[in-house]
């Protein structure tokens, strides 16, 4: 521990010069430098991952709510997801039809949101889904003023396209850990086919959001690893979840993220990242509490999703509205509905 002490001055002026100062994001090994700083350094590495956020992204917080077009079913083993027809989790298949998809991106517009993300549990999109992807993208852009992304799992080129072509935005798809620990997580289909998909999408022109989740089991190295191969793909932006064991998976079992490694992670994050939107997604409420949900925003942060998650629960959108409020963070492109 003490030599991880004495590093501490050093890479905190490291960062301060090299993110801060020209904006370029930390390496791998000084990623990891940052995520085995002790304890007494997370306040001042909170604060200089805000300055990164303020500097090189500005002030405002981009808000998105998200909705399930297709529950549960999936044919993959992530072993983290409820939504697998392979573990005996309580979430069975259901489909959403249009009327309440577009009803739903009503009520997310209506909370100040710019951005509604359509998400099916599947491996890859087929007809069925493309068809009614294409009818409820028409429909929610005929119905309010907001833009859709969507997130349908692996794709082809053509799929791709087809995307485009409906006006879809920006496309999710997570990469969910590093390359090395991602056999551990998944054995259905392989990092690089999400890699690929990944690649695709950004040569489309499409928006590319991709993030994970932190807790699987990796390590802290393992942890390093995956920010510095996200900083590598530069997605516009990266949703970090952090782990809610889901009774009947694989994972099910496992701790949940202490508090103050989530925190310094999402400091690493941002400090590996500097321009890219930084978004709080699944797992935060169990990780992190009010609390820390506040230190996080303060701490690198610059974009929620509100409301519930695919098969958790979220805060209250008004709790976060609220919060953001109260910390003076400009929610971007505010609804004209508040």
């Amino acid at each position: 521990m003490p030599e991880i002490l004495d590093q501490a001055p050093t890479i905190l002026d490291r960062a301060r010069a090299k993110v801060l100062t020209d904006g370029v994001g930390l390496d791998e090994a000084e990623i990891l430098a940052v995520l085995r700083l002790g304890d007494e350094h997370l306040p001042e590495l909170l604060q200089l991952a805000h300055d990164v956020r303020m500097a090189w992204c500005g002030p405002e917080v981009e808000v998105e709510g998200i909705v399930s077009l297709k529950t549960g079913g999936c044919p993959e083993d992530c072993h983290f997801c409820s939504q697998s027809g392979l573990f005996t989790s309580p979430v069975r298949a259901v489909w959403l039809d249009i009327p309440a998809l577009v009803e739903s991106a009503k009520q997310t517009a209506a909370t100040g949101a710019t951005e509604f993300c359509i998400v099916a549990a599947v491996r890859g999109p087929d007809r069925r889904l493309m068809d009614q992807m294409r009818d409820g993208v028409k429909a929610i852009k005929e119905a309010v003023d907001i833009q859709v992304a969507a997130s349908l799992g692996m794709l082809t080129q053509e799929q791709v396209d087809e995307l485009v072509e409906m006006g879809v935005h920006r496309y999710n798809h997570n990469l969910e850990t590093c390359a090395s620990y991602f056999p551990n997580v998944v054995t259905t289909h392989s990092w690089e086919e999400r890699w690929s998909t990944l690649k695709m999408v950004r040569e489309s022109g499409m928006e590319v959001c991709c993030g994970g989740i932190l807790g699987l089991g990796e390590t802290i190295e393992q942890r390093a690893e995956f920010a510095a191969q996200l900083a590598e793909l530069d997605p516009h932006e990266v949703p970090l979840n952090f782990l809610n064991p889901r009774p009947g998976t694989p994972l099910g079992d496992r701790p949940v993220v202490d508090g103050k490694d989530a925190l310094r992670a999402i400091a690493a994050f941002r400090l590996a990242m500097p321009r890219t939107i930084l978004r709080f997604a699944g797992g935060r409420e169990i990780t992190l509490g009010d609390l820390g949900t506040r230190e996080g925003l303060l701490g690198g942060i610059n974009a929620v999703i509100v409301g519930n998650y695919l098969t958790t629960l979220g805060r209250p959108a008004t709790a976060d509205l609220d919060l953001l409020d109260d910390l003076k963070m400009p929610v971007k492109a505010l609804s004209a509905t508040l």
